[in-house]
């Protein structure tokens, strides 16, 4: 069943106005009609099962015949760090990101990008990019729709990424834990338990330096080891987000 978001002020009792894209996509593209049914989320936890009623410009109404709790949720809310990565490989990351449980996704530029950030196309960048998150959204039914934040500076994302309950610093040096014994030891009670918010950083195709494993550490952050193989950046963020989704919802 087609799945749209709206905001609550778009609800009046049991009918529902969903308008501008949203709105061509369903009588153009999709070319529903009246009595055909479509799924509303609202971005606050609540899913509507709707029929449509009627069709203006730039206007789909529709009417909710029942409606529940969202399930589909991660128990723990996840915000991605994605050093940016080289061509079209963050499109990827914010698509499957999204599909794996990432609540948030915010681009930042660490010493080994090559990719820089350019302020005057970084609002083009970030609509584009938050477009991506919302079809990755409808097509893998999420209930929430996730974020793609502007891409921030390496101070920054430390500055952003510790305001979590802990944060994951996702690393292929020395020093490391593995992701499963650090779940694990949360689960026990461990470093606070199963945070109710948590972070991830991933790097960019170089890595991390030295130097930046080492301020994130002593910023707090726990630094974690993805296995044995080193992954590429556009694998490694869908392979932690996969590792604590099965760790935490499927065990």
């Amino acid at each position: 069943m087609p799945r749209f978001f709206v905001r609550r002020n778009q609800i009046d009792g049991d009918t529902v106005r969903i308008v501008g894209e949203d709105a061509h996509h369903i009588s153009r593209s999709l070319r529903m009609a009246a009595g055909e049914r479509i799924t509303v989320c609202d971005m606050q936890g609540c899913e509507y099962d709707c029929e449509l009623a009627s069709f203006a410009e730039g206007c789909v109404e529709a009417r909710i015949t029942s409606s529940k709790a969202a399930e589909n949720e991660p128990p723990v809310y996840i915000r991605l760090f994605q050093a940016l990565p080289k061509g079209d490989k963050l499109d990827t990351v914010i698509q499957k990101a999204v599909e794996c449980g990432a609540s948030e996704i915010i681009p930042f530029e660490s010493e080994r990008c090559v990719v820089k950030i350019k302020r005057e196309a970084e609002d083009k960048k970030n609509q584009r990019r938050n477009r991506i998150a919302e079809e990755a959204a409808k097509q893998c039914g999420r209930s929430l729709l996730p974020r793609v934040g502007e891409s921030v500076g390496f101070s920054e994302m430390i500055s952003l990424a510790c305001e979590s309950d802990a944060c994951l610093f996702c690393y292929e040096g020395d020093g490391t834990m593995p992701v499963g014994k650090i779940l694990s030891d949360m689960a026990a009670g461990g470093n606070g338990g199963i945070p109710k918010t948590l972070s991830v950083i991933i790097g960019s195709e170089g890595g991390f330096s030295i130097d930046e494993a080492r301020v994130c550490k002593d910023a707090g952050m726990i630094m974690t080891g993805l296995g044995k193989r080193i992954l590429r950046t556009e694998t490694a963020s869908g392979f932690v987000l996969a590792c604590i989704a099965c760790f935490l919802e499927l065990s």
